[in-house]
């Protein structure tokens, strides 16, 4: 948020003039897609494994908690590993918790390319050929690998790759780089039994069908979010339009080049909403009427949600911290 300030002309006047009331339903409507993420969790592993692991406003606290992780880590990677590692300590068998956590990814995945895939042919049909290009590259990339790692883990038992094993054995010790390639090729060979299991399960794809549905609806909350602030420069956004524009910028973020995709979102979501038609100079960026709100919307859909985060965050540590010394 600093670097925001030192590198744009906005200042925090700028940010206040959208006004209080539309900055605080933007960030209401931003917190709808972390919850209602958290919530597709909670239903995803009530319904796989068909047993009580822990409450429901537990289960929703590390979803949300994890999501700091992955709103800190280049990719959006991260919070996987968070939510996997609980649900083991909690005894679900590692393949079966890697399972619910790639099940989320598939339905973020899924819901997010189709979305910009739309946008990106949209911007090109209306002129902005540079960025509806680029938009479409990149959502094929990351759908083509995801339907990839999909098909081979229902045909082949996929283990971690020599590179990988190379890297983990030069930085560990023998003892723990043996613990850990053990550990996560025994996780990965039991997601992919489950694959086989599990994708040609009627109950499978009624509970993801769902999945998708909470997904639709989270990138729903995004896009209102925007149209919230977007409305006040362009009133003929409309909320088909800022459903678009968000998922565009949110799948351009998760390239990894940048933590959270900061700079990388903001410039993505002003290119098509600026129907950005050729490589822009920095003038181009920093003198359009644009960027004030949408600065405004990143603060109200990135860094405010993830102070909530780290708090959700902290609370699962602490928590788990205080039960440990209590066995002690």
């Amino acid at each position: 948020m600093i670097l925001l300030f030192i590198f744009s002309p906005i200042s925090i006047n700028d940010i206040f003039s959208v006004g209080l009331a539309p900055f605080l339903l933007s960030v209401c409507f931003s917190l709808g897609k972390v919850f209602l993420q958290a919530y597709r969790f909670k239903y995803f592993v009530e319904k796989f494994l068909q047993y009580k692991v822990a409450s429901s406003s537990k289960l929703i606290l590390v979803r949300v908690g994890s999501e700091f992780v992955t709103n800190t880590t280049p990719s959006y990677v991260g919070g996987e590993i968070v939510r996997i590692a609980w649900l083991t300590k909690k005894n679900v068998p590692p393949g079966i918790a890697a399972w619910i956590a790639t099940m989320e990814i598939i339905a973020d995945v899924f819901v997010g390319t189709i979305l910009s895939l739309m946008a990106g042919t949209i911007a090109i049909y209306n002129g902005a050929t540079l960025i509806g290009t680029i938009i479409i590259l990149v959502s094929l990339a990351v759908l083509s690998f995801w339907l990839l790692v999909v098909i081979f883990s229902a045909k082949y038992n996929i283990q971690l790759p020599n590179f990988v094993v190379k890297i983990i054995k030069r930085f560990l010790s023998k003892e723990r780089s043996h613990k850990i390639i053990t550990y996560t090729n025994v996780a990965m060979s039991d997601l992919c039994l489950m694959s086989r299991e599990n994708f040609n399960s009627s109950k499978t794809i009624k509970i993801f069908f769902v999945g998708i549905i909470i997904t639709f609806f989270a990138f729903v909350s995004q896009g209102v979010s925007f149209l919230i602030l977007g409305g006040l420069v362009e009133p003929k956004l409309g909320l088909y339009n800022s459903i678009l524009a968000t998922a565009a910028s949110t799948q351009l973020g998760s390239l990894p080049i940048t933590i959270g995709g900061s700079g990388l979102t903001e410039l993505g979501l002003w290119a098509y909403v600026s129907g950005l038609d050729r490589i822009p100079s920095l003038n181009d960026v920093l003198e359009d009427s644009h960027l004030t709100v949408i600065i405004a919307w990143r603060i109200a859909s990135y860094h405010i949600p993830l102070i909530i985060m780290w708090i959700a965050l902290m609370k699962i540590t602490v928590d788990r911290g205080i039960h440990f010394r209590k066995q002690q």
